[in-house]
């Protein structure tokens, strides 16, 4: 679905963003991008839907290259939701924005009402439809701009920093949520510093680090790598502290997600109890 042929990305400015990124990312794969403030994160999922172009190398979505075609056409595969929302809101109420992407692509009024009703129930926007987004907090104007993008169904979804602002509950849902499109065989991407997020999710994790992918691999791995999460100034997430200090009881070492461990340690203390 992505194909990243040793791309470079040098800004007006000078800065070295993006140094010779080899990337093959599969339909249907759920991909965490992480690493540490200016890692070049948001610069690379940028260059997914066009909004950046490589300065060296290319850049391939289901076999187009990006510099051949406008954001626009690509928009129609590609959802991006930016970290600030207020980068992409501008309808006066929560409903017209959430519409104005299907009325735009040409969906038929039946169908445009129906997706607006579902993605405003899905990210529990119901009650604010008829308010402006600018109204909302800065969580719930992020619950728009989600909605705004998964009421047309593209085939990508890029998510930049999507639990920022939100509660488990909303954290729960997102992950329900991408599970379900990862089931439906759609491309998840999503970029972000919340470990404890990824590790409930367990998706494929790039790790960045200085303009270059340093690791590429599943998240159990990574996140119980110290000696990787250190180059990358990340903090392993709490479930994998607390399993790296239970090693004389003879558990695993490799836990990660919270619903697994709990498991393990029920089975240990039924052992024990026998």
């Amino acid at each position: 679905m992505i194909e990243v042929q040793d791309v470079y990305f040098t800004y007006p400015s000078g800065v070295e963003a993006l140094k010779g990124i080899q990337l093959t990312i599969r339909n249907g794969e759920f991909v965490a991008v992480m690493g540490q403030n200016g890692a070049g994160k948001t610069t690379l999922v940028k260059h997914f839907n066009g909004l950046l172009k490589p300065t060296k190398g290319k850049v391939l979505i289901d076999g187009v290259e990006t510099t051949k075609v406008s954001v626009a056409s690509l928009a129609r595969n590609v959802g991006f939701v930016f970290q600030n929302p207020d980068h992409q809101l501008f309808s006066e109420t929560v409903e017209d924005e959430i519409a104005f992407a299907l009325k735009n692509f040409g969906f038929k009024e039946s169908i445009t009402k129906r997706r607006v009703t579902w993605a405003l129930n899905l990210l529990g926007l119901t009650q604010y439809k008829k308010t402006s987004p600018f109204m909302l907090s800065g969580g719930e104007r992020k619950r728009v701009a989600l909605a705004s993008v998964l009421a047309w169904n593209p085939k990508i979804l890029i998510l930049d920093e999507p639990t920022i602002g939100q509660d488990y509950q909303q954290k729960e849902k997102l992950r329900q949520f991408i599970l379900q499109m990862k089931a439906q065989r759609k491309t998840v991407i999503i970029v972000t510093h919340d470990v404890e997020f990824v590790a409930e999710c367990n998706p494929r994790v790039l790790l960045m680090r200085e303009g270059k992918i340093i690791v590429d691999s599943e998240a159990r791995k990574v996140l119980t790598n110290s000696e990787v999460l250190t180059q990358a100034s990340i903090v392993p997430p709490q479930i994998a502290q607390i399993f790296l200090q239970l090693y004389d009881f003879e558990l695993p070492q490799n836990i990660i997600d919270v619903y697994e461990a709990h498991q393990i340690l029920l089975k240990a203390l039924e052992k024990k109890a026998k």
